[in-house]
């Protein structure tokens, strides 16, 4: 456990770790530079990060998840109204619109490997944390009758943060930022749509209703109805 000031060292060291790493990439940033940068000694390094590079790198991805959240406040925990979903979805364009290919975290995990747990975790629990919050906000838009009560809160929310890393990955990959515009307005303007109605499982219907007799024939015509004789009109009778 870390007195107040050990955590205040640690946290001077990783921020100021991020910073030049943001700026030269993980890969062109060493020990000896982050000391400089942060006025810390050899010893200080290793006792907070024992590990050395490799400890302080995922310190610095695990500040940078917190940063990826952290820089769509206030906007991303008040997705109350449209007009606010609308200043979010501002938000989150202008961040990526600032860094482009330069991604901070996405730079640390693909340098860490995504094969260590640890990196997954990171990125797993940073995932949760957004879906959180873009479904608290789906959430508050149906109490409000705003969009139809049937939409499923925590499925939009995938829908719509699946929107973003994907637009964010094809951004990285092109330098085109219209994936990502596209693809989250698209996300959360289905959000105004009505809810489609939900698919009739097989398990759902009674085996009655299944069997042969219960199904419509595709090659039997139906049975042909005679033809009704005319009457004809009465003629009356010869006198």
């Amino acid at each position: 456990m870390l007195t107040q000031k050990g955590a205040a060292t640690r946290q001077r060291i990783v921020e100021g770790a991020a910073l030049l790493m943001r700026d030269r990439g993980p890969a062109n940033v060493g020990l000896d530079d982050i000391r400089a940068v942060t006025s810390t000694s050899k010893s200080q390094l290793f006792h907070y990060f024992p590990d050395g590079k490799a400890d302080l790198m995922l310190a610095v991805a695990r500040h940078e998840a917190e940063q990826v959240l952290a820089e769509q406040q206030p906007m991303l925990g008040d997705l109350t109204t449209w007009s606010r979903w609308e200043a979010w979805r501002q938000r989150v364009v202008e961040r990526y619109d600032l860094q482009r290919q330069k991604c901070p975290l996405t730079a640390l995990t693909a340098q860490l490997g995504m094969a260590d747990p640890a990196v997954r975790t990171i990125i797993a629990e940073l995932y949760d944390r957004w879906q959180a919050y873009i479904a608290a906000g789906v959430r508050s838009l149906k109490a409000d009758g705003a969009i139809d009560a049937r939409i499923d809160a925590d499925a939009a929310a995938v829908e719509i943060l699946t929107a973003i890393t994907g637009g964010a990955m094809m951004l990285q990959a092109t330098d085109d930022l219209s994936y990502l515009e596209i693809s989250l307005r698209q996300a959360i303007n289905g959000l105004r749509r009505p809810a489609l109605p939900e698919t009739v499982s097989p398990e759902t219907v009674s085996p009655e209703a299944m069997s042969p007799e219960a199904m419509p024939s595709e090659t039997t015509p139906p049975e042909a109805t005679p033809p009704q004789a005319v009457p004809s009109e009465a003629v009356p009778p010869e006198r």
